[in-house]
């Protein structure tokens, strides 16, 4: 008798703090779990100037998947004039940025007090609104 193993999406949690949502993604972002985060990035990411803060320290595994994830998210918040920032403290991670030639792609910090102090950019959208 085969057996079906089914793994639940990754879990995140969102809280908005002065202004910035940080998204906390636990577990695994890969092939069978990057749709649904990926479709609530796309949300988050839809208003002008979003600013959003990824906090992958809980998150234990990606793939390409999830890559592809951490891109889209971050095209599409620069296309709207905002900013996307991760946290991470995994040396494996930021390897793996290296080896795909993202490291310098992303803006990355090591804890969510340092991605929150980080001075903002201002958002080019309302500037250019007024």
């Amino acid at each position: 008798m085969a057996k079906t193993h089914t793994r639940p999406a990754p879990c995140h949690t969102e809280r908005v703090v002065g202004g910035t949502t940080v998204v906390e993604v636990r577990g695994e972002i890969d092939i069978l779990t990057a749709l649904p985060l990926s479709a609530r990035l796309d949300a988050l990411s839809a208003d002008p100037c979003p600013d959003l803060v990824l906090d992958l320290r809980p998150m234990s595994f990606i793939d390409c998947s999830g890559l592809r994830l951490l891109c889209r998210a971050r095209n599409r918040t620069l296309a709207r004039h905002g900013r996307l920032r991760l946290v991470t403290d995994s040396s494996l991670f930021l390897r793996i940025l290296r080896c795909v030639q993202l490291a310098g792609v992303f803006e990355i910090h090591p804890d969510l007090s340092a991605a929150l102090a980080a001075v903002p950019r201002e958002c080019v959208a309302s500037a250019t609104a007024g």
